[in-house]
């Protein structure tokens, strides 16, 4: 069985649990804080959370875990059969995770952990994360689904990340820059959360949410 390890607070844990839960792979879950420990830099090379446990041994990395739960447990397939398609849902990934995600992380010191972010690094991101979503609104369908008409992979990442770029941006800029960039965005994170898999991602992480803030 697999061990996914991490926080569910994480919205790359929400990516991998997500991922899990569609592909109805069996798994159990264990809680890791990301450290530089040396019992868990043997576990996941730089201390970083995601991981799994496999049967195998570990895997770090989200984008590395997708992959190969899309190999291994290939029967509930979360990328397009055809070629060009599969590709193009990469490309989403690969965008949203590089030029969007990476450079929003930079604010979550501020907005989620009570640290504070320098004016000059706001801005940057600012123009940063601009950049990025103006780039992901030539490459999104939202027909309905962020590929076109079929849920992917790429559906699950989306998902992830665009609840935590969301809340980052309105508690750093006083504006949820997805929705101002991304038309379409609100209708389709409602139409990804009536599907049971999200609401019992979005539960869990709530309960791990709650936890957290309270010590």
């Amino acid at each position: 069985m697999i061990n996914l390890c991490g926080l569910a607070v994480s919205n790359y844990y929400s990516k991998i649990k997500l991922v899990l839960l569609e592909k109805g792979i069996e798994f159990k879950e264990e809680i890791v804080i990301p450290s530089q420990d040396s019992a868990l830099l043997k576990r996941s090379p730089l201390g970083k959370i995601p991981f799994i446990e496999t049967e195998q041994g570990n895997l770090s990395e989200s984008q590395v875990i997708l992959e190969y739960l899309e190999e291994i447990y290939s029967e509930q397939p979360l990328y397009p059969a055809d070629n060009y398609q599969r590709a193009k849902c990469r490309e989403l990934i690969q965008h949203l995770e590089l030029n969007i995600e990476l450079n929003a992380r930079r604010l979550y010191t501020e907005s989620f952990f009570g640290g504070t972010v320098s004016v000059e690094t706001k801005d940057q991101v600012k123009d940063l994360l601009e950049r990025g979503l103006k780039g992901l609104a030539r490459l999104a369908k939202f027909s309905p689904y962020i590929a076109g008409n079929s849920y992917t992979a790429a559906d699950c990442v989306a998902w992830s990340h665009f609840f935590a770029v969301r809340l980052a941006t309105q508690k750093i800029y006083g504006v949820d820059m997805v929705a101002e960039y991304l038309p379409g965005v609100n209708e389709y994170m409602l139409l990804i959360e009536t599907r049971p898999c999200v609401q019992k991602v979005i539960a869990d992480r709530a309960a791990a949410m709650t936890q957290f803030l309270n010590g």
